[in-house]
């Protein structure tokens, strides 16, 4: 059976594996005090080129969106983001949970665009009520986003712009970002992202850790006394050192853009494969995850042998299903994907 459902079903990348069997009977610290993640710390902002910037780990990504957007918003505020954005679509009203609505506008291509952003702020500061409305009081984006699109610079650069304008902190979820930074034509990467956002995660759970986001505040400074915001949430990891010693790994050698790359080498098969099969992609993208449209007629024999994620309806024949590679895919599964297709 071939998997292609999602990048995280498998345990760990052997290399991770390898660091925490290594460390394993060592005593060390908790609550990520320990010396591996201050280390690991200290990678990221040198990855980052923001030796200012502080960083935090926590265990999952609905975890670690909710952590910082409750973290950063007022009583009366709201967070906005497109309306496939995962904080509104597949994380359980995680967000809300906590007394914050999630504010939506219609996505392009998965991103929010820069003039609907600003459009629909502007309607917000210039209506009379606002005082009655929730505020708008920061701004949410994924890179990859969920239809894995990547913003260019320039995109991200007028939503910086107009985050400053209004002093809305823009958040970027990583979950997948070194799947995103490995993209050969991307023009972002992390120094860029440091740059223009105010706060935005590396997922590690989505590259190959066991577990681990790594939360990192630049421009907007971490919230005072965010260790106790954190164990509020029940987030706080006792044993911190779990994801310490995996992102102090992840970021040797570059270790996560060389995961990223081995799944963006073989998606780009993937790709090639199904257009060489006369197979329509429902849309363009350069990452991990590729997004087929399959008549219904053929899902059921496809699932025989493969496992894949129904993402939506195309129309009444048609769906759109989710075909994703990942640190554990290997040339031999595409190889048999040609031979399925």
């Amino acid at each position: 059976m071939l998997h292609f459902e999602n990048d995280y079903n498998e345990g760990a990348h052997p290399e991770l594996l390898k660091a925490l069997l290594e460390t394993n009977t060592e005593n060390l610290a908790g609550y990520g005090t320990d010396d591996y993640t201050k280390r690991a710390a200290e990678k990221i902002k040198l990855a980052c080129q923001s030796p200012d910037a502080d960083v935090f780990f926590l265990t999952g990504g609905t975890q670690t969106n909710q952590v910082a957007i409750a973290s950063l918003l007022r009583s009366y505020e709201g967070v906005v983001t497109v309306d496939t954005g995962h904080i509104n679509t597949h994380e359980a009203g995680a967000i809300e949970y906590t007394g914050h609505k999630v504010l939506t506008i219609p996505h392009e291509q998965g991103k929010l665009s820069a003039h609907k952003l600003k459009a629909y702020l502007d309607q917000f500061y210039q209506d009379d009520a606002k005082e009655h409305m929730v505020a708008p009081g920061m701004v949410y984006i994924s890179h990859p986003t969920e239809y894995g699109t990547l913003y260019s610079k320039a995109e991200l650069e007028a939503l910086a712009s107009i985050c400053r304008h209004y002093t809305l902190p823009l958040f970027l979820d990583g979950a997948r970002l070194s799947y995103g930074l490995a993209v050969t034509e991307t023009d972002v990467d992390l120094p860029t992202i440091a740059e223009l956002c105010d706060v935005f995660y590396i997922g590690g759970t989505k590259i190959g850790a066991l577990a681990g986001e790594a939360l990192v505040f630049t421009r907007q400074p971490m919230p005072k006394n965010f260790t106790s915001i954190v164990k509020q949430h029940g987030a706080l990891l006792a044993k911190g050192r779990v994801l310490g010693v995996q992102f102090d790994r992840l970021f040797t050698d570059d270790l996560h853009l060389t995961i990223g790359r081995h799944a963006i080498k073989l998606a780009e098969q993937v790709r090639t494969i199904l257009l060489e099969k006369g197979y329509h992609l429902y849309i363009d993208s350069p990452t991990n995850q590729q997004f087929v449209i399959i008549d219904n007629s053929q899902l059921s024999k496809l699932a025989e042998s493969m496992v894949y994620t129904i993402w939506e309806p195309y129309d009444d024949n048609r769906t759109v299903i989710r075909l994703a590679t990942s640190w554990s895919t290997t040339q031999e599964d595409v190889d048999q994907l040609r031979e399925l297709l």
